[in-house]
């Protein structure tokens, strides 16, 4: 594995890869993608193989021009055109029907493709360069923290892949929002770097389906990132509701050394006057829910490498990114 640097020559040596089959892993604003030619079925496979991931799981193809859709796309609604328009490049994935050149390995033989149009600029050129689709799931093996620096993705992938091209911090710092438009109206498939009410304002209202849990052997799903458990640290992580720890933990013996992870500096102020927890750590100190989103997934990493036995963690306000902040927690956390 080698890192290579956001310079010309470097993202060119990337983009040669990926049409040579290798996997390189690239910065988005959303979070690192292991990246493959979406073309190349024995790339893909690479793909698979180095995050240990389920073939029922399928890949976020990226783009570099929204116009590139329709290398991939079989169909694009008119609602998709407008949510094009108005919000990529971003982080929003769209599910559309696929064209028969995307391999069924891509889609986990779906006949649909999840397509997306991402910001970093970085990304955008090496795509460009390449001229090809890239096929990018999250750089890490499958079911742990996504990463959000480069050194993340060194350190949990390593010689299993061919390049990491540097970028730096990822901004948004967590996935990508899926919206599924291949039905009478478009569904919620997975909360986002793109919040709800920015999407609702261009198509309209939006259904949210239940959450549902996906094992080994299931059949395929919809969207990445919608298994039960997925996002964890090696810590055990508990979830509890805005506002509930420690009343929730009254009376419970507490490991040593544990900690407690909630929204601002606030809240943070009140869980220290407890006395209860060896550390308390606001997601964003001054309750900024992007500042929160962006720090959530390098907290995450930051605390397995100090050997917590355990994180208590209270849900941030469901609204904006809070709704993708609080899936994360959700399904990072201990069932």
């Amino acid at each position: 594995m080698k890192i290579l640097s956001a310079s010309e020559t470097d993202l060119e040596t990337a983009a040669r890869a990926l049409r040579e089959g290798k996997l390189v892993a690239i910065p988005t604003e959303t979070v690192y993608g292991l990246g493959a030619n979406a073309f190349d079925e024995r790339a893909v496979a690479r793909v698979f193989e180095a995050k240990a991931r389920p073939t029922f799981d399928p890949l976020i193809v990226h783009i570099a021009r929204t116009e590139d859709v329709r290398q991939v796309a079989r169909e694009v609604p008119e609602r998709a055109l407008a949510l094009a328009r108005a919000l990529w490049p971003g982080p929003l994935t769209m599910i559309l029907p696929k064209k028969p050149e995307v391999p069924d390995i891509v889609t986990a033989g779906l006949d649909t493709v999840a397509v997306r149009f991402p910001s970093h600029p970085v990304a955008q050129h090496i795509i460009e360069l390449a001229g090809i689709p890239v096929a990018a799931p999250s750089a890490n093996p499958f079911g742990y923290i996504s990463p959000t620096t480069a050194a993340h993705v060194a350190a949990m992938l390593g010689d299993r892949i061919d390049f990491i091209v540097d970028g730096g911090p990822c901004d948004v710092g967590v996935e990508s929002t899926v919206l599924d438009l291949t039905g009478r109206e478009p569904v919620l498939l997975r909360a986002g770097g793109m919040p709800l009410e920015r999407i609702e304002a261009v198509v309209g209202p939006v259904r949210i389906p239940p959450r549902q849990a996906a094992t080994v052997g299931a059949a395929s799903l919809a969207s990445p990132g919608q298994t039960l458990s997925h996002y964890a640290p090696s810590t055990p992580l508990y979830l509890f509701e805005l506002g509930s720890l420690p009343g929730a933990l009254a009376g419970a013996a507490m490991p040593h050394p544990s900690l407690a992870l909630v929204y601002d500096s606030q809240r943070a102020a009140v869980l220290e006057s407890t006395g209860r927890f060896d550390e308390v750590v606001a997601l964003s100190p001054g309750g900024n829910l992007g500042e929160a989103a962006a720090r959530l997934f390098s907290l995450l990493h930051s605390f397995d490498a100090r050997h917590f036995e355990a994180i208590y963690a209270e849900r941030v306000p469901e609204e904006g990114l809070g709704r993708a902040i609080n899936d994360r927690l959700f399904r990072a956390s201990k069932k």
